[in-house]
């Protein structure tokens, strides 16, 4: 599997390794994507898709005929 450097603010990296339990900032960042892609498709799953809210927004009214 290919590699990734990223640059992250130590403020933040140190919140999510608190919240995590971790003592790798490594670590950390893998745990928070890794989640928020199992997330993303359960909650896809459950919802629809983006589009899919759109069936709830109110009718345009249309134009009366006669």
């Amino acid at each position: 599997m290919a590699k990734v450097t990223i640059t992250l603010d130590a403020d933040l990296a140190l919140e999510v390794m608190m919240r995590l339990g971790v003592t790798s900032p490594q670590d950390a960042v893998e745990l928070v994507v890794r989640d928020y892609l199992a997330t993303d498709r359960r909650t896809v799953a459950r919802t629809g898709g983006t589009r899919d809210g759109e069936r709830f927004l109110p009718k345009p009214p249309t134009a009366e005929e006669g």
